[in-house]
C-alpha cells in the first residue's frame, strides 16, 4: 500500500463521519445522525460525490455513502467535514453485506451511481441491479422507497430495464439521455469523477428510477439468462 494511502487510512480512523465494518448498527442510524430524518444510501459511492452533493441539496435528509475502497471514501468524508455537512457519512463495507447493517424499512431511498457494469455475461450476478441485490434492498428499503440508477453503461441500463420488466417493477422515470432533457432535477446534475471519465464512451448518461414490491421477487433467472445470451450472440454477429 502506498504511503499516501497509509496516511489517508490512518486519518480516516479519526473521522467522526466514517464507520468501518461496524457492528450492531441495524436500527441505530437515527442515533448516529442525531435526528429522525430519512436515510438515503449511495451504493458503490467511490469518492462520494453524490452523497455530498445530495447532502448539500437536502439538509433535511441523511446520506450514507457505502463502498469498500477506503482511499476513495476518504475523499468524500474529508469534503463533508470541511463543509460541515453533518447529514453526510460513509460506511466502509462490502455491498453484499448491506442487509446486515440496517433494520427493515430503515432506508428511504437508494442511489446507485456509475457502478462497475460487470460487462462479462458470467459476472451478471455482480451487477448492483441484479435480482440478487434487489432482494437485499427489499430487506432494508421502506415501502415505496425508490432505487435510482445513473450510469454511462448502455449494457447496465438495458440489463436493468430487463430486470424491471421481468419482475413488473413500478418504473417511475426512464431517461436514455439525461442531459438531452432541458428541465432535469438538481439531483441529476450532480457529476461524479467516473461520469467525467465516460469510460463507456457512450457520450450519454442513462437514468432509471423504480421501486420494489414488499413481496419476494419471483425467480426469473432463466429468462434473464436467455436475454443475456441473446445479447452476447448479437454482439458477436
Amino acid at each position: 500500500m502506498g504511503h499516501k494511502k497509509l496516511i489517508r487510512f490512518a486519518e480516516m480512523t479519526t473521522f467522526p463521519n466514517v464507520l468501518q465494518y461496524p457492528e450492531n448498527m441495524p436500527g441505530k442510524w437515527k442515533d448516529f445522525f442525531h435526528n429522525d430524518n430519512p436515510l438515503v444510501l449511495e451504493l458503490a459511492c467511490g469518492k462520494g460525490e453524490y452523497a455530498v452533493g445530495l447532502g448539500r441539496l437536502f439538509p433535511d435528509k441523511n446520506f450514507l455513502g457505502i463502498d469498500l475502497k477506503g482511499n476513495r471514501i476518504w475523499v468524500g468524508a474529508k469534503k463533508a467535514l470541511q463543509e460541515n455537512l453533518t447529514n453526510v457519512a460513509f460506511l466502509r463495507t462490502q455491498i453484499d453485506k448491506i442487509a446486515s447493517y440496517f433494520a427493515p424499512g430503515e432506508v428511504s431511498e437508494i442511489w446507485i451511481t456509475f457502478p462497475d457494469p460487470q460487462l462479462r455475461t458470467g459476472k451478471a450476478k455482480k451487477r448492483l441491479t441484479h435480482p440478487k441485490f434487489l432482494r437485499m434492498y427489499q430487506q432494508i428499503l421502506a415501502p415505496g422507497g425508490y432505487i435510482n440508477l445513473k450510469t454511462d453503461s448502455p449494457s447496465l441500463y438495458r440489463f436493468t430495464k430487463w430486470v424491471i420488466d421481468l419482475h413488473e417493477l413500478p418504473l417511475v422515470q426512464d431517461m436514455d439521455d439525461v442531459y438531452a432533457n432541458k428541465d432535469i432535477s438538481e439531483t441529476l446534475k450532480i457529476k461524479t469523477h467516473y461520469e467525467s471519465l465516460d469510460i463507456a464512451q457512450s457520450n450519454r448518461i442513462h437514468y432509471l428510477q423504480f421501486s420494489l414490491p414488499t413481496t419476494p421477487l419471483p425467480d426469473k433467472n432463466e429468462a434473464l439468462k436467455e436475454l443475456l445470451l441473446e445479447e452476447g450472440t448479437d454482439r458477436r454477429s
